[in-house]
Formats: C-alpha cells, sequence, structure tokens
C-alpha cells in the first residue's frame, strides 16, 4: 500500500491550523497492516469502577484483542498514581494516567507519591482532558469552595490522580477538609445518603473526569446535584504550575445544570511500560483510531482523541513504535 511522506514530531507541533486541517484522520476503518501480530498477552490498567478509565479502557481492550487475535486484559485500579507503580513494576503493560501525575512520576517531584526516585515510561498518545468535579447535592448550603471548610468531602482513593490534584486545589484555596478516600460509585453513594443522614454520608466529592462521568450523572436523577465554580483556584494552579493544567469550564448541557462551571482541566495519556513490544504499542494506537467511532460509542470521550494533539505528550517520550504509527498515517 502506498504510505504518505512522513511526519516528525517536532513538525506536527509546529503546523499552523491550516495545514493541521490536512492531516489524514484513520477514522473508523480497521484498516490492514504488515504490522506482526503481539506474541503475548497484554493488561492495561484502567481506573475506577464507571469512570470514563474504566468504561473507555474496557472498550479499548475488547476491540484490540479483536484486531491483534491476542488478549489484552483490563485491570480495574484506583487511578493515577496505582497506574504508574504498576507500570513500573511491570504489573501492567499499558496504562491510563492524568498529565500531572504522570509529571510528578517522571520527575520524581519532592512531596509526591513518587518523592522516592523517578519513574521511566513511554507515551502512546494524550487521549481527551479531565476536570474537576465538585459535586454538592442540589439542597446543599455550599455554593463556594470555602464553604467546604472541616466538612466530609471524599477526595478520591489513596493511589488515584483525583486525590493529587484534589489536594493541590484545596492547598491553593487554604481549606482544610475532613477527607474521604472513596471510590467514585461508593463517593457518589454516600453524596446521596447524606442528604438524609449527615452522619452517614458526606457533603461532597471532588472527581476528577472526563465529561459525561456516569455515576455523577446519574445522581441529577435522584438527588440532584450542583458543581462548586472552582475557577479561582483553578487559575492559580494553571498560572504556576506546568502539568497541563487549564482553566476550563464543564458546558451545562453535560450534566442539565443551569450554567456552565468554571474548573481545572488537566489531560490524559495513555501510557507504556518502557519495555512494551513494538506490536502492542503499534496495535493498540492503530486500533484507538481506526476503530474511534466503536469506542466512541462505548464512550463519548474516545471522540476526543486528535492527531493533531495525541503526540503532544512532552516531556513524556513517545513510544518508538507509536512514534512510527503517526509518521506512516499522518500527511
Amino acid at each position: 500500500m502506498d504510505r504518505p511522506r512522513l511526519l516528525t514530531r517536532r513538525h506536527a507541533l509546529g503546523l499552523g491550523a491550516a495545514a493541521a486541517g490536512s492531516l489524514f484522520l484513520p477514522g473508523c476503518s480497521r484498516g490492514r497492516s504488515d504490522e506482526a501480530a503481539p506474541d503475548g498477552p497484554a493488561k492495561i490498567a484502567t481506573g475506577n469502577a464507571g469512570g470514563v478509565y474504566d468504561i473507555y479502557g474496557s472498550g479499548l481492550a475488547k476491540l484490540a484483542s479483536e484486531q491483534t487475535g491476542v488478549s489484552m486484559t483490563p485491570i480495574r485500579t484506583e487511578g493515577s498514581v496505582q497506574n504508574l507503580k504498576m507500570l513500573a513494576a511491570g504489573k501492567a503493560d499499558i496504562a491510563f494516567s492524568l498529565s500531572d501525575s504522570a509529571l510528578d512520576a517522571w520527575e520524581g517531584a519532592p512531596g509526591t507519591a513518587f518523592a522516592s526516585g523517578a519513574l521511566r515510561f513511554s507515551a502512546l498518545a494524550r487521549t481527551y482532558d479531565n476536570y474537576v468535579h465538585v459535586v454538592v447535592p442540589t439542597s446543599s448550603n455550599i455554593f463556594e469552595l470555602k464553604h467546604l471548610q472541616d466538612r466530609i468531602v471524599n477526595i478520591g482513593p489513596m493511589n488515584s490522580g483525583t486525590r493529587v490534584v484534589a489536594n493541590r486545589i484545596l492547598q491553593t484555596a487554604g481549606i482544610k477538609v475532613v477527607p474521604k478516600s472513596l471510590g467514585l460509585e461508593a463517593a457518589v453513594k454516600a453524596l446521596a445518603d447524606g442528604v438524609d443522614k449527615p452522619r452517614e454520608g458526606i457533603a461532597a466529592l471532588i472527581w476528577s473526569g472526563g465529561l459525561p462521568t456516569e455515576p455523577i450523572l446519574e445522581l441529577q436523577a435522584t438527588v440532584g446535584f450542583r458543581l462548586v465554580d472552582i475557577g479561582a483556584a483553578a487559575q492559580q494552579l494553571a498560572n504556576r504550575r506546568f502539568g497541563g493544567y487549564v482553566l476550563s469550564s464543564i458546558p451545562p448541557s453535560v450534566y442539565k445544570l443551569a450554567n456552565a462551571v468554571p474548573t481545572l482541566a488537566v489531560p490524559n495519556y495513555l501510557l507504556a511500560r518502557r519495555d512494551l513490544s513494538a506490536p502492542w504499542a503499534w496495535w493498540t494506537v492503530n486500533t484507538m483510531f481506526r476503530r474511534q467511532a466503536e469506542l466512541r460509542e462505548i464512550h463519548p470521550e474516545a471522540g476526543s482523541l486528535d492527531a493533531r494533539s495525541a503526540i503532544a505528550t512532552m516531556p513524556i517520550p513517545l513510544h518508538e513504535a507509536a512514534k512510527r504509527w503517526y509518521q506512516e498515517n499522518h500527511v
């Protein structure tokens, strides 16, 4: 088959809007290739039950297994921090991570879960952005971030990227809470329970997730919920810290809200252990793009994958086979 001219990573990142629009996007075609099949099974570390990592990752594993004829198995985890440690320990071959947690691990950043030493891994793609949700019941008297002071708040599991960014937001705002470390589905239940039994539930939950995060969306049909504006703290973090932080907002249509809510957006990366085989790296990227339409039906965030930004994972280097896929498939 004819191959398009090669595109370097630096060239792709330097493209203007007009040139970027000419990139070839593989779309939903399954495609054929002379690329070798993987010589053994793989494991992909996803995230909390019901979260986007879990749904997207499970769908990707299923389709990658179909594409290659070799099994890729999804593993539910607490999230980014656990996933990065699993990659380093060889307990996972591929994993999702928030960009800020990945940077902490790459640098061995002091004061983080990776302070004991930097980890090494590679990147397959920048996938979609997470949005920080500060969720309270509709009936709550919490309207601003400062109202969380001394309240019982779920800040995410111990080894989650949610916990990392939740703590940074609270520290930036100078707020102390009574922290809980529940997973997503348990936190949503605790928030609903807290409406009638405050001592048994939680006052708010903080979650970093794609749009929509289904267990949170489902709350709107039961107790109802609002999202707290964290724009001021988000802007401070975005201004002072590298890691992909961007001031953004959650559109009202996503959760049937009255208004858009300012928040912090954080990119997600799909990462690989350093010695992941070239076939698995190549076929994973190929599946994400060639079967994107099917993945989008599994979760809408799969539609956010874009060839123009997928290679923007610096300082995490692209896996050589992933880099080759981008070179082979972009004009």
